[in-house]
């Protein structure tokens, strides 16, 4: 599967390809078309997947809404005066963008065409400002509404409210981390970025709230709506869809044309996450039957080694699977062979909250893989967009924003508490 992934084929196809190689070797050919002649629409005919694309429609009204400059906009008025307060508001409009939008690398390649320009005519260095961006992007797969962390939740058959819940923590952490590393590296080297200053400040502020409040209310409904139990996460993903929708005919940003694109936009994701759902399905079934989750799950309990140190070793593990591999793929793979081993061991939890605190851990894991070396999808995505600064510079300048993160991690593995907060406060 890995050679097939390697040679450029989709990774849903290889999944799917090897996989049904695979089943029809251990119990046949008619046993795997009776497989597929159910399977595939109960997969797809689950009523938790309606999430993904309800989220999915509802970041891409926002971003035809042109939310996300208006996001940068707030942020810089509030931030931009002081050292590196430009690249903190770049973190925190894409914070607040990634709750509606749900995906990473579309939050990147949404800012990358909002922030940058504007970073480079204020004097950021090329490769910085690139670095701010990749790593802002990466920030909304813990903000809740998670795409990435919908899909673990039904993986690994956990609530995706706890995991909302679970998220929000780690997620601020992040976000103040970062903003201290780009701090910290301003003050240490102020060329790469400057201070700018705004004259009409006061009355851009204004302009601005005017312009952001319909979203920032459409994340308030969403979110609250979510932790107090009004909603369950798809019937939240509906009600943000369509008050999104309402956010931007009221504005008068939505036209018809950009109502269409976001159908066929969210279509066009919706299609390739159920294509690697379903290779994923299938390849899953053929390691079934070879019955190698169980047996890895059998010998690692049987292993006399801490169950922190198991769960360390599957951090580094994941980290550098993240470096070549996409986080959906990466996910869909290896969850069904890893979550029984960690079923299987005592962390002095719940069991029930093992499997949430988990999910947060590999989702931080994941976001290091999109911004770290040798692939970094997020940083192909901006280099993609930037054109004039080289992967290798924007790597240079990631590497403290990696650091942070490995902190964090570290943070998030030895204190489990730090994750289960709010999981706890509303149970």
């Amino acid at each position: 599967m890995f050679l097939l992934i390697m040679a450029r084929m989709p990774v849903a196809l290889s999944m799917l390809v090897v996989g049904s190689a695979g089943y029809v070797y251990f119990v046949g050919l008619s046993s795997f078309l009776n497989f597929l002649n159910a399977t595939p629409y109960y997969l797809f005919a689950n009523y938790t997947l309606s999430v993904i694309p309800l989220f999915v429609l509802m970041g891409a009204f926002a971003e035809r809404s042109g939310l996300a400059r208006d996001l940068f906009a707030l942020c810089s008025i509030l931030v931009g005066r002081m050292r590196g307060g430009l690249g903190i508001s770049v973190i925190g409009a894409c914070s607040i963008f990634g709750a509606i939008c749900g995906s990473s690398l579309a939050t990147t390649a949404t800012f990358s065409r909002a922030a940058l320009p504007e970073m480079k005519r204020l004097r950021y260095e090329p490769a910085f400002g690139s670095a701010i961006i990749a790593v802002g992007g990466v920030v909304d797969l813990l903000i809740p509404p998670s795409i990435i962390l919908v899909i673990y939740a039904i993986i690994a058959e956990q609530n995706i409210a706890k995991l909302f819940q679970a998220a929000l923590v780690p997620g601020i952490f992040a976000v103040v981390l970062y903003c201290l590393v780009i701090r910290i590296v301003a003050s240490r080297n102020p060329g790469l970025a400057p201070i700018h200053e705004k004259a009409d400040g006061e009355t851009r502020l204004s302009g601005s709230l005017l312009s952001v409040w319909p979203a920032l209310l459409v994340i308030l409904v969403v979110l609250g709506g979510i932790y107090s139990g009004i909603f369950t996460a798809t019937e939240a993903a509906g009600v943000g869809a369509v008050l999104m929708l309402l956010a931007g005919l009221m504005q008068r940003r939505l036209r018809w044309s950009d109502f269409a694109y976001s159908l066929v936009q969210t279509a066009t994701t919706s299609a390739m996450i159920f294509a690697v759902l379903l290779g994923a399905e299938v390849f899953n079934a053929f390691l079934a039957l070879t019955q190698m989750p169980e047996e890895a799950a059998e010998l690692i309990g049987g292993l006399s080694i801490s169950p922190y140190a198991v769960m360390a070793a599957l951090m580094v593990f994941y980290i550098l699977l993240g470096g070549v591999m996409d986080e959906l793929a990466m996910m869909l793979l290896t969850i069904p062979v890893v979550f029984p081993i960690i079923n299987t061991l005592d962390f002095g939890i719940p069991k029930d909250e093992v499997g949430i605190w988990f999910g947060i851990l590999v989702l931080t894991v994941v976001g290091i893989g999109l911004i770290a070396p040798p692939i970094g999808l997020g940083v192909l995505i901006v280099t993609s967009i930037a054109r004039d600064v080289s992967i290798a510079q924007v790597y240079r300048r990631i590497l403290p924003f990696v650091a942070a993160d490995f902190i964090r991690l570290a943070v998030l593995t030895a204190f489990p508490s730090v994750t289960l907060f709010l999981v706890r406060a509303f149970s």
